[in-house]
C-alpha cells in the first residue's frame, strides 16, 4: 500500500505535538481517503494483534504489505511508564521495548493475513540485535519489518528503528504463530 508522504508526516507532526501537550496515551484517528492514502489507527491495529496499552508499542501502521513488510510509527511521549523508572535524571527508551515494538509492528504484517487472524505471533528467538543511537521523549519511532522468511507457523524478520532517518536499532526477530 501506498501513502501520500507530506500528509502522513503533516498529520503525525500534529498528532505527537497534541500528544506530548496533553499526556493522552490514544492514538489520533486516521482519515482515509485518496487512492494512495491508507493509514492503520491504533483500534484497527488492535483487532489484529492482542496488544493493549501500556504494552502496545506501535501508533499507527503507515504502510502495509501483508505478510511481507509494514512500517509504524511510535511517538514516544515523557509519559510512557517506563520513563520512571529507565532514567529518571536522562530518560531513555529500554532497547528490549524497541525490540518489542518491532516485533509487534512484524506482527501486523503476519496476523493481518486471513489464514492468521485471531492468532497470536510469539517471540521464538532475538538474533543479531544493535543498538546504535538513544531514543527519547518527543522523538517519533519509525519501525520497519520485513518479513524475510515463513514456513508453517515459524518465520523471520528483518527489523529497524529509525529517529529522524537515523538507524537507532536493528535486530532479526523469529516467531511462532500460535493459539491466542
Amino acid at each position: 500500500m501506498e501513502y501520500r508522504k507530506e500528509e502522513v508526516e503533516q498529520r503525525r507532526d500534529k498528532f505527537c505535538d497534541d500528544r506530548e501537550k496533553s499526556g493522552t496515551r490514544y492514538t489520533m484517528v486516521g482519515v482515509k481517503g485518496g487512492d494512495n492514502m491508507s493509514l492503520m489507527t491504533a483500534k484497527e491495529i488492535m483487532e489484529i494483534i492482542p496488544h493493549r496499552q501500556p504494552f502496545m508499542l506501535i501508533d499507527t501502521i503507515e504502510e502495509l504489505e501483508e505478510g511481507k513488510r509494514v512500517v509504524a510509527k511510535k511517538c514516544v511521549s515523557y509519559n510512557e511508564p517506563f520513563f520512571a523508572g529507565h532514567f529518571p535524571q536522562e530518560p531513555v527508551m529500554p532497547g528490549v521495548l524497541i525490540v518489542e515494538a518491532l516485533a509487534q509492528t512484524g506482527a501486523v504484517a503476519i496476523l493481518s493475513q486471513p489464514e492468521y487472524r485471531g492468532k497470536t505471533a510469539y517471540f521464538a528467538a532475538i538474533n543479531n540485535a544493535k543498538f546504535k543511537g538513544k531514543v527519547v521523549p518527543g522523538d517519533v519511532l519509525t519501525l520497519e519489518t520485513e518479513i524475510i522468511k515463513i514456513k508453517g507457523p515459524i518465520g523471520v524478520g528483518a527489523a529497524k528503528a529509525y529517529v529522524d532517518g537515523k538507524l537507532v536499532t536493528q535486530a532479526e526477530l523469529t516467531f511462532a504463530i500460535g493459539e491466542a
